[in-house]
């Protein structure tokens, strides 16, 4: 894993993620599938072509968590190199409104400021960190 490569001939993805706040906490969740699974990462998924970022972002929580989410701000965004591909990701500062189930993470956390570096993040979500600091 590592940050941006200059002239990287890496295939981009296009996501969005969803960082879900309540109560000074933040919603991490464990992938449970593929080559990172075990990592934590904020939900959310590949933006498809007629979507809009927003679009995309409550599509993919209703499909991965059967929850429903209203897009509030955005963040920041994200590029970052992993071995196997160039991500984009576009982050959204989001509000809760359901309850959540676990589709496709093995495992879900509340997250607040002190305990924010507790699992192990992928890589891409790490930068996300440094931009959630200056507002938890």
């Amino acid at each position: 894993m590592g940050t941006s490569i200059e002239g990287s001939n890496l295939k981009t993805i296009h996501v969005v993620a969803a960082i879900i706040v309540k109560d000074g906490h933040i919603l991490a969740t464990q992938r449970g599938y593929g080559g990172y699974a075990g990592y934590w990462e904020f939900p959310g998924g590949k933006i498809e072509p007629e979507e809009t970022p927003e679009e995309a972002l409550i599509r993919e929580i209703e499909e991965e968590l059967k929850a429903k989410i209203t897009v509030d701000s955005h963040l920041i965004d994200v590029e970052y190199d992993y071995p196997e591909f160039h991500l984009e990701m576009k982050c959204y500062l989001c509000s809760l409104n359901s309850d959540i189930s676990l589709l496709e993470h093995s495992a879900a956390a509340w997250l607040n400021k002190e305990n924010l570096y507790s699992v192990a993040w992928l890589g891409a979500d790490i930068e996300v960190l440094k931009a959630l600091e200056l507002i938890l």
